[in-house]
């Protein structure tokens, strides 16, 4: 990552739904002295006027809005260094490559982008600019998966030689992927490019190495009109109706502000409903994957997602030559409802309860075994903030840069990028043809092998 110069930097945010506060925030408070946030690249006038308040309250001044077709003259008029991309994926490549071409440098949420296309476009894009694209896997930070990767760095496993990776977004998170634009497979990539490209990015840089052949397996099984999740949910409401009385699957978006103003306020402007039925017909992604990877180095990896779990978080095993690591991360112990209040009930009070003995509490555990030696456990340092304090230190990157390298290697360019997400991009290919699939056949413009 090239350090940004001490002057301060005039960026534009292009792309303003949930994804984009992140950012905004930052700029308006902890990193204002470093960004000035100078203008919206938004078709959704609502959802800049949500923003435009957000950066008022923090003391600064509302900014122009401009529609994306008018990215160039964005970059123009206003002498913009920087466009962050938070608009959805299947945007990416387009927004990512005449940002570059205008003469900015891009910050891009993952995934980079969703097909082999936009990976060969953004390729040529950085070749034939030299502008640079900073990647935000904000997972690498936590620190969690920082303590993961000193271990496998120390050699204490030895040669790393297969990895299991599991999964499990329960029936809150993984409901709303199928409530969204997520839900349509050519706009998201699916789960394996949109949500999966941070788990494959994780293996990478753990393993620092590179993919080299995918063969997948995922259907959807669950959601959808046809999905084993209709004979639980009964009879749908009306979208924009009263819930049901005991109806665990409809989003009433007049309970939350946020979301009322982002996107059920802002539907007057461009018809996009945040709140679709996840039960209805038209779903084109897979709610249950599953993942074999052949890395270059030899190693590989067994992955398993699966969007309708009754707890969420990961499961994570390292095997190597020398030893075992196992990284265990509840996020969410459970998913109640409440027959009362028609309400999901996160994380339960473990206070009375019946079987306490039986709840999965919340947290995380990093342990490593030796051969011939007895387990240990690795203590994992705890920082304030998402991720547990992770973005924080993301953000400090993003806009402040460092001196010098990071000895854990977390900060990430475009072709981190696209070793994420050719992952997915060849998943989605052996799902389509049922066969393997060997990612330099794809042809994705780039140089994916570790030197």
């Amino acid at each position: 990552m090239t350090p940004p110069s001490s002057a301060r930097r005039r960026y534009a945010v292009a792309g303003t739904g949930h994804r984009a506060q992140m950012y905004i925030d930052a700029m308006t408070t902890t990193h204002a002295d470093v960004a000035e946030l100078v203008a919206w690249c938004e078709p959704n006038p609502g959802r800049t006027a949500y923003y435009d308040e957000l950066v008022s309250a923090a003391g600064g001044t509302a900014v122009p809005r401009y529609e994306p077709a008018q990215l160039e003259e964005m970059i123009r008029d206003l002498g913009v260094d920087v466009v962050v991309v938070t608009a959805p994926d299947h945007t990416h490549a387009d927004l990512v490559t005449r940002a570059l071409g205008a003469g900015a440098d891009v910050v891009v949420e993952k995934p980079l982008t969703i097909d082999v296309e936009g990976c060969r476009a953004i390729n040529a894009a950085v070749g034939s600019t030299g502008r640079d694209i900073v990647m935000t896997f904000n997972y690498r930070y936590s620190p969690r998966n920082s303590s993961l990767k000193q271990v496998i760095a120390s050699g204490q496993i030895g040669t790393v030689t297969s990895v299991h990776f599991e999964w499990a977004l329960d029936t809150v998170h993984g409901a709303d992927y199928f409530r969204r634009w997520h839900r349509d497979k050519s706009r998201s990539g699916g789960l394996l490019v949109h949500k999966s490209s941070h788990h494959f990015d994780l293996v990478n840089w753990w393993l620092d190495d590179a993919p080299a052949r995918v063969y997948a397996r995922g259907r959807l099984a669950f959601y959808g009109d046809q999905g084993a999740g209709v004979a639980q949910a009964g009879p749908r409401p009306a979208r924009g109706a009263e819930s049901r009385p005991g109806d665990r699957w409809s989003l009433d978006m007049r309970k939350d502000e946020r979301l009322k103003r982002l996107y059920l306020d802002a539907e007057q402007h461009d018809g996009y409903h945040r709140d679709q039925d996840v039960f209805a017909p038209g779903i084109t992604i897979e709610d249950n994957m599953s993942v074999l990877v052949d890395y270059r180095g030899g190693a590989t990896m067994t992955y398993s997602l699966n969007a309708h779990a009754p707890w969420e978080g990961y499961r994570v095993t390292v095997n190597g030559t020398e030893g075992r690591a196992e990284l265990e991360v509840v996020e969410r112990g459970s998913v109640e409802f409440d027959e009362t209040t028609g309400q999901a009930v996160l994380d339960p009070s473990f206070a009375g309860a019946e079987n306490a003995d039986l709840l999965r509490p919340q947290g995380e555990r990093l342990v490593v075994q030796r051969h011939w030696q007895r387990a240990e456990e690795v203590d994992i340092p705890m920082g304030e903030g998402s991720h547990g304090g992770g973005d924080a230190i993301l953000l400090t990157d993003v806009f402040r840069g460092r001196d010098g390298e990071d000895p854990l290697g977390r900060p990430a360019g475009y072709v981190d990028g696209v070793r994420a997400v050719a992952v997915g991009i060849a998943g989605n290919e052996s799902l389509r043809t049922g066969q393997p699939v060997d990612i330099d056949a794809l042809e994705l413009g780039v140089e994916l092998a570790k030197r």
